[in-house]
């Protein structure tokens, strides 16, 4: 290390130590050093809005002043513009070589992304000529016919009719079902103000069978191939938990299924109340399942229920599509007493209580049924739809009138599933639980009235009871002993 007085001994190489004692005058500095320095050290753009008034803030807008005036003193004369060179514009080859490389959009004529630019050996053609083949995809919609979709293709009508006519054969008479893809071939037509003909079609007739037609010269010909269907029933199993509808769907089930299910079992039990978090559900969906990988879910054959060590076992008679369910003994018995329209449970009975909204004792005249936002809501018994809208607290609100003088009311919905004046069958979903009107949760406001009278929903004693016997009886158990050779998930 050395200090800054060594420097000059360093400067001249020597080695020598300084004496002490001795010292070296100041270094003379000129008038225009002094300036310099005292022009380094001075701040000539403070900031102006800090000490206002103060010599810095002044010397600041100095300097702002003066550069502003210069600007604007070498600024050009609006009078006099700045004169620049201008390219000639391209012409002739130059322009059609430029064209053809430049980036321009399409809709003001660029051939970049497209083509190059034509020379002089192109020949423009009066028409672009057609594809000699189009291939095709449609798909048949709900409630749509093939005919129609064929037509909408590009088929001509009569060559639409006469392949919708052939497949329907092949199908018994069935329409297509819809979401049905149909693979499309169409071949070259002798000028574009007719249709193209149709060459080749190929489409799912059935679920079992799939079927090709083909253009030959004396006209449409099809053939048929049949598809191998495994109809081995689907069976589910599994633990009802906090909500009976939801395991079952988390299963696998349809969500009509579903409601099938819970709507076969309120007639035997209230399915909000009886039915326990570690009951377990059984039921049989009917199913059918393709060679090509395709299953297809059908009608509900079994309904089953193991709660509290007490198993309920229903199933139809084999030829009756929309029957009445029966246990295994072939008994049958509907109740509209201890129904409950939604699988939940009971959070508020009928009788006075304190009301959670206004805060005092007020007359609950129906029951409050807890369930998860959008469950279904069942009609308890055939009826009609008097009323289906807004009313009040209520909030949506559906009113049934049923036979005997009796009529239900069912509030806080979330959306309906029917409208006013419709007809309804017993377990039929008329809407969804949610919190409408004056309420504090999704629950569902349960009223009923006998003669016009409101009455407590619990005290209602409704039921029928109908018993198979001989023939009809022993078919029954032959179904019921094949349903449950059933393997579950199978």
């Amino acid at each position: 290390m050395f200090l800054a007085t060594d420097e000059a001994l360093l400067m001249t190489g020597g080695t020598a130590v300084r004496p002490q004692g001795v010292t070296f005058p100041p270094a003379r500095t000129t008038v225009w050093a002094r300036w310099r320095q005292a022009a380094r050290d001075t701040d000539w753009v403070p900031d102006l809005g800090a000490r206002i008034g103060s010599r810095d803030w002044w010397r600041g807008l100095i300097t702002c002043s003066a550069l502003c005036a210069a600007t604007i003193a070498m600024a050009p004369r609006l009078e006099r513009p700045i004169l620049g060179a201008a390219p000639e514009p391209l012409t002739g080859e130059a322009w059609t070589n430029a064209r053809a490389q430049a980036i321009a959009p399409i809709a003001l004529g660029a051939d970049s992304g497209r083509r190059m630019a034509a020379g002089d050996l192109v020949t423009h053609l009066a028409e672009a000529p057609e594809r000699p083949m189009v291939e095709l995809s449609a798909t048949v919609g709900s409630g749509d016919r093939l005919a129609r979709v064929l037509q909408r293709a590009g088929v001509s009508r009569d060559q639409a009719r006469d392949a919708a006519e052939l497949v329907e054969q092949a199908a018994g008479g069935e329409a297509i079902a819809s979401g049905t893809r149909v693979a499309l071939t169409l071949g070259r037509r002798p000028s574009r103000t007719v249709a193209r003909p149709l060459e080749a079609m190929k489409l799912r007739a059935r679920f079992d069978l799939a079927v090709t037609l083909t253009r030959t010269p004396k006209g449409l010909e099809m053939t048929q191939t049949p598809i191998a269907i495994d109809r081995t029933p689907l069976r589910l199993q599994g633990l009802a938990g906090s909500s009976l509808y939801r395991s079952v769907r988390a299963a696998g089930a349809p969500a009509k299924v579903v409601e099938g299910y819970i709507k076969a079992l309120s007639a035997r039990m209230s399915v909000g109340r009886d039915v326990k978090r570690s009951d377990s559900f059984d039921l049989i969906i009917e199913r059918e399942r393709a060679a090509t990988g395709e299953t297809r879910l059908g009608k509900l054959l079994f309904v089953g229920l193991n709660h509290g060590g007490r198993k309920t076992q229903l199933a139809r008679l084999p030829d009756d599509e929309d029957g009445q369910w029966y246990d295994v003994n072939g008994q049958t018995e509907r109740r509209g007493a201890m129904n409950m329209p939604v699988a939940g449970r009971i959070t508020s009975s009928y009788g006075k209580r304190m009301h959670p909204v206004l805060g005092f004792m007020r007359m609950h005249k129906g029951t409050d049924i807890g369930a998860p936002y959008g469950t279904p809501i069942h009609a308890i018994m055939d009826g009609v739809v008097q009323f289906a809208g807004r009313s009040g607290g209520y909030g949506n609100f559906v009113k049934l009138t049923h036979s005997g003088g009796i009529a239900s009311g069912y509030g806080h919905m979330s959306r309906f599933a029917v409208r006013s004046g419709a007809h309804v069958r017993q377990g039929q979903v008329i809407g969804y639980v949610g919190s409408t009107g004056m309420s504090t949760g999704p629950h569902l406001h349960w009223e009923v009235w006998k003669n016009g009278a409101v009455v407590n929903p619990r005290t209602l004693n409704l039921s029928s009871v109908a018993v198979l016997s001989g023939a009809k009886l022993r078919a029954f158990r032959r179904e019921v002993q094949s349903l449950l050779a059933v393997r579950p998930g199978r």
